[in-house]
This record gives C-alpha cells, sequence and structure tokens, in this order.
C-alpha cells in the first residue's frame, strides 16, 4: 500500500489536560468532545418526549449502517448494531455450522471475548478448541496456516493480537479456508478505525469490534458485519425495530418477516437516543480522517517509541509482524516491579497485557508525550 500523508496532531478536539499522557487508546479511547456533546444531546431528547416520532427509532441506525458501510467497504444491509464484541460474536457462533469432532481455532492468549463463546460452542458440539500457540517470532500467520485443516469447522482470529498488536494475514487465512471449508469469524475491535481492513480480500462470515477502543466511541455499542450468507440466521434475540414495516406502531398486529439485511441480528431497543448519536459522530471523524492516514500517523507515532526501545536493549516486535498503533515493550527478565507506578506517577497512562508494556497512542498524542514516555521508560531502565 502506497504511504499516506500522516496528519496533524488533534489534541484539540479532545478534552485531556496538557499533563496527562495517555498512550492507552487500546485500553479504552476518549471521547472527542463531539461526541460527548452529541450524546448529551440525544440524551436531552427523552427530556420531551412528545417531540419523538416513530421514525426517530429508526433514523439513527439507518445513518450508521451506511457510515460503518463506508468504513469497512460494505453495504449498509450488512452492519447489524451491537452492544459488544461478545454479542456480536455469540451471534456469529449461533448461525455457524459445527459437528462432534471438528475443530474451533483461536489464538493463544486471545482476549476473552474471542474465546469464551468457542470454548462453550465445542463444549456443547463435541469438537475441539485448538488453541495455537504464540510464535517466537510473532508469526501468527505461519502458525495458524499450518493449523488449518479439513476438520477446522471455524477459525475465529483477531485481525491483530490484543496483548501487543502481533498481526494475522486474515487474507492468507481466508484462501486456506476456501479450501478447507472453514468460517472466518474476525474480532476488528483492536483495530476497525485504525488500521485498514480489506473485505474484498478476508471475506469474513462475521465480523465484529467494539466502538469503545479505535472506533472512539461510547461504552456498550459495537458494529456486527454479517456476510450476505447469513442474512437469515436466527438472532440472539427477536427485536421488534427489525420487523417488516416495523415504523408503524398504530399497526399491533404481529409480524413475522424481518427487514432483509442484517438488521434482524442487532441488539434489542436499538434506538439508544444517547448512545447511538454519539458512536455516529465518532465513525464521521474517523471517514473524514480517513483510515489510512490515521494508520500512518499512529505508525510514525509507534516508531518514535520502538526506537528509544530497541536501544534500551528492550524487545519490540519488528513493524512488518504488529499493527502500526500498536506496540508490546518486552524485557529480558520479565516487566520490571513498579514500572506501571513509576510511569502513572508521572501522569503517564499505558497497560500491562501478560508479559508485555502495551503502548497504544492515538492523534491526540504529542511529540511532548512520546518524549516523556521514552525519557521515563530510560529513568526506569
Amino acid at each position: 500500500m502506497t504511504a499516506q500523508a500522516p496528519l496533524a496532531e488533534q489534541r484539540d478536539l479532545f478534552e485531556i489536560p496538557t499533563e496527562i499522557c495517555y498512550l492507552n487508546c487500546a485500553y479504552i479511547s476518549p471521547l472527542l468532545r463531539s461526541t460527548a456533546q452529541a450524546g448529551k444531546v440525544g440524551m436531552e431528547r427523552k427530556l420531551r418526549p412528545w417531540e419523538i416520532r416513530p421514525p426517530d427509532f429508526f433514523s439513527t441506525t439507518r445513518q450508521i449502517r451506511s457510515t460503518a458501510a463506508s468504513l469497512l467497504g460494505s453495504t449498509a444491509n450488512d452492519i447489524a448494531i451491537v452492544p459488544s464484541a461478545s454479542y456480536g460474536l455469540a451471534t456469529a457462533a449461533r448461525n455457524l455450522p459445527v459437528r462432534e469432532g471438528q475443530k474451533i481455532l483461536v489464538l493463544a492468549e486471545q482476549y476473552p471475548s474471542n474465546y469464551y463463546v468457542w470454548e462453550a460452542l465445542a463444549r456443547n458440539s463435541g469438537a475441539t478448541l485448538q488453541s495455537v500457540a504464540r510464535p517466537a517470532d510473532g508469526d501468527w500467520t505461519r502458525k495458524v496456516l499450518e493449523s488449518l485443516d479439513s476438520q477446522t469447522a471455524i477459525a475465529a482470529l483477531p485481525q491483530c493480537h490484543w496483548s501487543d498488536g502481533t498481526l494475522v494475514d486474515l487474507a492468507q487465512v481466508r484462501q486456506r479456508l476456501d479450501e478447507t471449508g472453514g468460517a472466518l469469524v474476525v474480532d476488528l475491535t483492536q483495530s476497525l478505525g485504525a488500521m485498514t481492513f480489506n473485505l474484498e480480500s478476508i471475506r469474513p462470515d462475521f465480523a465484529v469490534a467494539a466502538a469503545y477502543k479505535w472506533l472512539l466511541g461510547p461504552y456498550a455499542t459495537g458494529l456486527l458485519y454479517v456476510d450476505p450468507q447469513h442474512h437469515n440466521g436466527d438472532p440472539l434475540e427477536m427485536p421488534i425495530f427489525s420487523r417488516r414495516n416495523a415504523v408503524q406502531f398504530s399497526d399491533i398486529s404481529y409480524r413475522n418477516e424481518f427487514e432483509p439485511g442484517a438488521c434482524r441480528f442487532d441488539v434489542g431497543e436499538v434506538a439508544n437516543f444517547a448512545l447511538l448519536p454519539a458512536l455516529h459522530d465518532a465513525l464521521l471523524q474517523i471517514l473524514e480522517w480517513q483510515v489510512p492516514r490515521i494508520q500512518e500517523s499512529l505508525g510514525q507515532r509507534t516508531t518514535v517509541i520502538s526506537t528509544e526501545a530497541r536501544a534500551l536493549g528492550l524487545d519490540v516486535v519488528d513493524s512488518a509482524r504488529r499493527a502500526p498503533h500498536f506496540l508490546g515493550i518486552r524485557f529480558p527478565d520479565g516487566l520490571p516491579d513498579g514500572l506501571t507506578e513509576h510511569l502513572r506517577d508521572q501522569q503517564i497512562y499505558v497497560s500491562v497485557r501478560g508479559d508485555a508494556l502495551r503502548v497504544t497512542p492515538y492523534l491526540y498524542n504529542t511529540e511532548d508525550d512520546l518524549e516523556r514516555f521514552n525519557h521515563a521508560l530510560r529513568s526506569f531502565v
């Protein structure tokens, strides 16, 4: 992919005090000022419920489906609105066949939302849950491809590992699954909005992203992509707003038919007047910035930090095998005691995930933030 022009620093769009160095977007992103305002305005609509008309329960969901489709490269009909990654993954598990003796493939130390549901499905179906061991060289793709065979019913994978950003080449996985006949379920929570995603080459059966990280949305919001072959599947709930002509509130008859598309997989009470306007505002801002430019800009930030970490003798996965917006820093003798406390005392915020110090900057991070972190790291090492 050709290099994209990086974006200017965007800190003014967020309410982050100068003294705060927040390098923890993979944990939970701060809201944009405009997103918080959109949620506030949406919440205040219920102060005057007499002004809310039946079409208002559907208008923002339509906008989100359209905007999310632009982000994913799908159609609006392929998008369901869900409250969490686990909800979307449970939907996938309900709609993909697994027989006794087959396998469900996951990564070692995969995020629990993308593990528990498959553990339960394997137990209930008589299948085997196969965990791919972490490769010493960071090459998840090779290990996954070696593990796929004709007994693999589902490969449930992220685009990048949540602990350190190490990548899985999902296009290669999809090609192999085409040969073996397995389904692909993708958790994009730690990548959608910060990293490009090629729907045409990856072709997941289902792909989900919780919105409170790299999509900059509020908590309890998310997006679920559903391949058209599964549009007539079984939803977790029976949402009334997904039924044919549900906007006619005066018609009290029961409707057995759903509207076409993935909306049948929406969470109940999907018309959330506070959360949905906030989510839509965040998605619009990401589209305005453009994901390739976000990716390039974040990659520059992690390069500054990784260069310093390597100079200090610390281990960082090579940029070719990790997501540009992610950095997992490992110490030769393990994470030192008191490291995160040392950073927090200086109002520098990162996460520890497994044996890695996870550093995940965003567009609100300045050159001063990066230097502050590097200086703190040097002083501790």
